[in-house]
């Protein structure tokens, strides 16, 4: 998934405090005496590519305009849950429509974990008609959350403690999980079981895309992944050498900084996906580095994360309806 020579890109970033909405992503705000905790001083072996973009008002310090509830939003019911799989009791967030049935999307959250910040994507994902549960993926070891809400990524405990929770995971705990996750979805009353599943993930979330798209062919209609680590390795069980066995629509937004350290990746996993005749739109987001869709990521880039988010609707809305 990931390791110690990516760590500074993959986790540089201060998750900053901030006032979350319950609409849209709502008004994000700082105060000033907050402004000094979001240099970190993390530097990369590897610079990003070409110049980045000016810091969003969120990195400077600065109130961030609110951001657009989904067109037509509608309400939605929201719940803590837990999930009994083979391994023990996961614990997720579930939010969907107030009313009727919605196709069902399964989150992957990137390595800080179930925390505010996804459960307010969720929210978001809710409000455009599908039934959303983001999950703790290291319920094994600890429930969520499982990192401090500012951890210090200069701290090597810290960062041990993170890649310990990542390495936890494995291959096989990795479709135990998409097994039972999904299977629950379908006890769901408000989920339409008549319509495909979308799954989406995040850095490390990435990989449990493709294996849940791999795990249950005939469910998983739509899957996409944001800054995704270790999709394409040289491993004998990288991820995406399940694509034959998958039949979902595919996004897979990469960050500029990713690409630019392994530049060949985009094009393995173009070359896969024609292979095995799935529609597949491989990006590039330029200007990005590792990080920028979350609200609460030091990395975040509110107009590619706005672009992504538009490209997933209209991924789930062509594969699911």
């Amino acid at each position: 998934m990931c390791d110690n020579d990516s760590f500074d890109d993959m986790v540089a970033y201060r998750p900053r405090l901030e006032l979350l909405s319950r609409r849209g992503f709502g008004s994000l705000s700082l105060s000033a005496g907050l402004a000094s905790l979001l240099p970190i001083g993390c530097k990369s072996t590897d610079p990003a590519p070409g110049p980045l973009p000016a810091p969003t008002a969120a990195a400077s310090g600065a109130a961030i305009a609110p951001m657009a509830s989904a067109a037509n939003a509608v309400a939605t019911i929201e719940s803590e849950v837990s999930i009994t799989t083979p391994d023990g009791a996961c614990d997720a967030y579930f939010v969907h429509p107030t009313s009727g049935t919605a196709p069902a999307v399964l989150v992957w959250p990137d390595i800080l974990g179930l925390r505010p910040a996804f459960r307010q994507m969720g929210r978001r994902l809710a409000e455009s008609g599908y039934a959303v549960l983001a999950v703790n993926p290291f319920y094994r070891t600890k429930k969520a959350p499982t990192s401090s809400p500012h951890p210090d990524f200069e701290d090597r405990g810290t960062r041990e403690a993170l890649m310990a929770l990542a390495h936890s995971l494995t291959p096989e705990t990795e479709v135990t999980d998409a097994k039972a996750l999904t299977a629950w979805l379908d006890q769901q009353p408000s989920v339409d079981r008549s319509r495909k599943m979308g799954t989406t993930g995040y850095c490390m979330g990435g990989p449990l895309v493709l294996r849940t798209a791999a795990t249950n062919p005939e469910r998983i209609g739509a899957a996409a992944t944001f800054h995704g680590g270790a999709l394409v390795t040289d491993k004998p069980d990288s991820p995406h050498l399940l694509i034959p066995k998958m039949k979902a629509h595919f996004l897979i937004a990469i960050a500029a900084n990713d690409d630019a350290k392994q530049p060949d990746a985009k094009e393995t996993l173009k070359a896969a996906f024609a292979h095995a005749s799935l529609s597949a739109n491989v990006e590039v987001f330029e200007g990005t580095m590792h990080g920028w869709c979350p609200p609460d990521s030091r990395a975040y880039n509110r107009d590619a994360a706005e672009k992504a988010w538009g490209e997933l609707l209209v991924l789930l809305k062509s594969a699911l309806g």
